[in-house]
This record gives C-alpha cells, sequence and structure tokens, in this order.
C-alpha cells in the first residue's frame, strides 16, 4: 500500500481486463475550520420592523390588487369598444344592403316598365297593321263584289 500526503492508494486483485485499485482519502484534520451546519443565526427583530414590513406587505397586496381592477376595467373598455365597432359596423353593412337592393329593385322595376312599354308599341303597332290589312281586304271585297 502506497501512501502519498493524505490519499492512500490500496492495489486490490489483479483482473483480466486490467488493473483495480481502491483510493483512501484520510480524514481531516480537526484543525481546519468547519462549515456551520446551521445557518448563522439572525439579529433580533422589534416590533417597529415587523410592524413596516406588515404595512409594506399590505400596500403591494393593495397596489396589486388595484392593478388587477385596473387591467379588467381596461379589458372591458377594450369590449365595450369591439361591440360597439362590430355594432357600428353590422348597422352600415344593413344599411348598404338595403340601399343596393333599392337600387337593384328600382333598375329592375325602370327595366320592366320599359319593356312593357316597347311590348305596348309593339302590339299597337300589329293592331295597327292588322287593321290596315282588314281595311285593305274589306275594299279588296267591295271592288269585286
Amino acid at each position: 500500500m502506497d501512501s502519498c500526503g493524505d490519499i492512500q492508494v490500496k492495489e486490490l486483485n489483479k483482473r483480466a481486463s486490467g488493473h483495480a485499485f481502491e483510493v483512501i482519502l484520510s480524514p481531516c484534520n480537526m484543525d481546519t475550520k468547519e462549515f456551520p451546519l446551521s445557518p448563522m443565526k439572525k439579529k433580533e427583530t422589534s416590533l417597529d420592523e415587523i410592524k413596516k414590513k406588515l404595512d409594506a406587505a399590505a400596500e403591494r397586496r393593495k397596489s396589486q390588487g388595484a392593478e388587477v381592477l385596473k387591467q379588467l376595467a381596461e379589458k372591458q373598455e377594450h369590449v365595450k369598444d369591439v361591440l360597439q365597432k362590430a355594432l357600428e359596423e353590422s348597422c352600415n353593412f344593413k344599411k348598404m344592403a338595403q340601399e343596393k337592393l333599392n337600387h337593384k329593385m328600382e333598375t329592375y322595376e325602370e327595366n320592366r316598365t320599359a319593356w312593357m312599354a316597347a311590348l305596348n308599341e309593339k302590339f299597337k303597332e300589329k293592331d295597327k297593321k292588322l287593321e290596315e290589312v282588314k281595311k285593305n281586304k274589306k275594299a279588296i271585297q267591295e271592288r269585286e263584289n
């Protein structure tokens, strides 16, 4: 067994794959500074300090509550604005659709009136031509008699 300072190396049985060692560290000296297991003791807090901390915590809670209420109010305002805008757009769309429909109906009515007038004119011309043919036929029959 070899010893180097505070480390001991002990050779174990040789294996087929190679050597095996056991490393043993020597126990630490008591002269070295040990780390405390418990945290450092805090200084005693006075009643005033506790009250100040409680007041600060209450103030933080109040400010957080106020911030949440402010955010909720902003969201409600946004929702209200969006609904108002949607309502306005819906009304505008209805107006535009109604105007467009009225315009189409007026155009249809004008076209229909013009078409009916053209048909009436055509029938009047046919009636005139028919009357003229009847007159001519009557005149021809009278000449023949």
